[in-house]
């Protein structure tokens, strides 16, 4: 198997160079330090979940524990809903967030089952714009390591990844025209919509 394209199929492809959006317009007390450590301790519970030997419902169940412990969930959902979640309720806001939570969760669950075997090693961070990015190395076995980038800020008041990027494959990206492709197919509902995140992934 070509080792290019088992790569990029950790994440639903997406044109080459898509800009990243909705970038966060300024980071609080976080550093590069905090931004690496963050990330640190994020590998390290993917690295224990995969090399568990678990079965896929219970990985897929820890896959979401650590979405919510270490990602800015509702950050994520609302860039990938984009501007039609502006004039939703509340209670429709939250089902979608928590829809989602579940949908990305077990569609990143299954890419990183991938990884049994491997490993994910930090190598860096930096600042870079108005957030820090962390990059890490992973290590599958058949294939040559590729770089797995974290973009973290705190934005929501505590340090959060709020993006991955696998070889240029951007998540946030991704999921607008994942999630946008299917709210057309919803005829623009919301909650038709988190339906099927519900069923999804």
């Amino acid at each position: 198997m070509d080792s290019r394209i088992s790569r990029r199929a950790l994440i639903a492809a997406v044109p080459a160079g898509a800009a990243l959006a909705v970038l966060p317009r300024d980071v609080l007390a976080l550093d590069v330090s905090a931004a690496r450590a963050l990330i640190d301790k994020a590998i390290a519970d993917v690295n224990r979940v995969i090399n568990s030997g678990k079965a896929e419902p219970a990985m897929y169940k820890d896959f979401e524990q650590i979405f919510v412990r270490y990602a800015d969930v509702r950050y994520i959902a609302q860039s990938a809903l984009g501007p039609a979640g502006r004039g939703a309720s509340p209670a429709v806001m939250n089902g979608y967030v928590k829809a989602f939570q579940g949908y990305i969760s077990r569609k990143y669950g299954k890419r990183f089952r991938e990884f049994i075997g491997g490993k994910i090693e930090v190598t860096d961070a930096r600042p870079l714009k108005s957030f820090f990015e962390v990059i890490s190395v992973a290590y599958l076995k058949g294939q040559s390591p590729f770089e797995v980038r974290w973009h973290v800020f705190d934005k929501s008041g505590k340090n959060q990844f709020f993006n991955i990027i696998i070889e240029g494959v951007n998540m946030l990206a991704a999921e607008r025209t994942e999630i946008g492709a299917m709210l057309d197919k919803n005829r623009g509902d919301i909650a038709a919509l988190t339906a099927v995140l519900q069923k999804t992934g």
